[in-house]
């Protein structure tokens, strides 16, 4: 059998086992095991734990859980609704304060934990009811806040760059580094366009209103009083993210260390500001933290299962001299790249995605002399549209959960001019990549 044809199984066979409904972890796992099985000497499937054990024998994994534990803590907690409700406060005069105020509480929380669908769901379930109840459509309401919570993948930190970090033998310090300006970009661009549709819809209200004789809508005002004594719950948090940004920026500590003081110091912050110190607390804490931690850290084992039989059947190698022999220049390899993980993202979640491609495409982009940290970057906002997009967007799914009443069909509409944020992103960061490779090029730590 050719290479062409061993190629051709290994991905019918693990496209299969993904649809199946089995884990990625075990769908993986498994179709490395069938292959090493049947054509791999016999002894290879003696030092499978061996295998695995090496490619998990790495310090930098640390990084995972002790940022997942720094979000479990922020995410338990009431951080989000007080976040939400600070910047309402602060905001509330600017036109499409309440919209700007959700997409702000989105990028600053995205910062604090690092998940997606952990940031939906705690602003989301502030934010949305209270957007509709001020006459925002069901359509900005949830695409808002479902495209909100995909920061969680591009600002550090960020579990998304750590797996690209790990696949790429890149720095995660500098990955870390290189989310900070898109971030801030998609940050803005989102809130350019809800203020703009905020203001179109109230405008679009207010002439309903005036013509039908109704009474308009009532004003929002907040006393300083009221804007000052929501911010101690507030900055905390903010300097937490601070300490962890300077701590890495700086090369004071390791993306690991980082992660340490990261998790020490959200745990500290609610116990001290949202008393979650009893055992009952604790629990639902440490307990996600093991969850979600065992899960990743499984991918990641059966994933370097996975990538070790491509590469001792040669899968890898000629499916990247197969991408270099095409021919194709930097920028036309790179378009077919971001439509491919476009593609992908509406199936397969970010982890999967990263895992199971960047091992092949990374001969190719290394060839090409193509920037992996910025690709990374690039990457990452591709993952980001796959979490709103069906058949597989997880945002959707937590966000028709806090909305049961709107319609999935509303929420994807609300959605797709997001979409088109990101990509815009995307070009963005083509004709200057600088937005994403300054800030590691300042970057101290190793």
């Amino acid at each position: 059998m050719s290479v062409a044809q061993m190629g051709l199984m290994y991905g019918l066979a693990t496209f299969a086992f993904l649809f199946s409904g089995m884990p990625i972890a075990f769908a993986l796992g498994s179709v490395a095991v069938l292959f090493m099985y049947f054509f791999m000497p016999a002894p290879q499937l003696s030092i499978i734990a061996e295998t695995i054990f090496s490619e998990l024998n790495s310090f930098t994994l640390l990084t995972i859980p002790l940022f997942i534990l720094m979000g479990a803590a922020i995410g338990k907690s009431r951080a989000g609704a007080d976040l939400y409700n600070s910047l309402n406060r602060w905001l509330y005069k600017v036109p499409g304060g309440l919209g700007l105020a959700n997409t702000l509480a989105c990028s600053v929380f995205s910062a604090m934990c690092g998940s997606s669908p952990a940031t939906c769901a705690a602003i989301g379930s502030a934010g949305i009811p209270e957007m509709r109840k001020r006459g925002y459509s069901e359509r900005l309401a949830t695409g808002l806040i479902a495209a909100g919570g995909t920061l969680g993948i591009l600002i550090p930190p960020s579990l998304t760059l750590i797996l690209y970090g790990l696949a790429t033998e890149q720095s995660i310090g500098k990955l870390f580094m290189a989310g900070v300006g898109p971030g801030l970009l998609l940050t803005a661009l989102f809130s350019l366009w809800v203020v703009y549709k905020a203001w179109a819809e109230k405008t679009e209200r207010l002439a309903s209103h005036k013509a039908s004789g109704r009474v308009a809508e009532p004003l929002e005002f907040y006393s300083w009083k009221e804007k000052l004594e929501i911010l101690p719950r507030l900055l905390p948090f903010l300097g937490l993210i601070l300490v962890v940004m300077i701590a890495l920026y700086d090369g004071w500590a390791t993306p690991s260390e980082v992660a340490g003081i990261g998790a020490f110091g959200a745990m500290l912050m609610v116990m001290a500001i949202y008393g979650c110190w009893r055992w009952a607390d604790m629990k639902v804490i440490l307990s996600g933290t093991a969850r979600e931690s065992s899960m990743i850290m499984l991918i990641i084992a059966m994933s370097f299962l996975y990538t070790y039989v491509m590469s001792y059947l040669h899968i890898t190698q000629s499916a990247a001299t197969w991408l270099v022999a095409l021919g194709m220049g930097k920028w036309e390899f790179l378009l077919w790249v971001n439509v491919m993980l476009l593609v992908l993202g509406f199936f397969l979640p970010p982890v999967a995605i990263i895992l199971m491609v960047t091992p092949v495409l990374l001969p190719a982009l290394v060839a090409l002399d193509i920037d992996l940290i910025w690709f990374g970057v690039i990457m990452t906002i591709n993952m980001e549209m796959g979490l709103v997009t069906p058949p597989v967007g997880l945002n959707l799914f937590v966000i028709s959960g806090i909305a049961p009443d709107v319609k999935l069909k509303q929420i994807m509409w609300g959605t797709l001019p997001f979409l088109g944020l990101m990509a815009l992103g995307i070009v963005l960061l083509c004709v200057f990549p600088e937005i994403a490779t300054w800030l590691p090029s300042q970057y101290a730590g190793a």
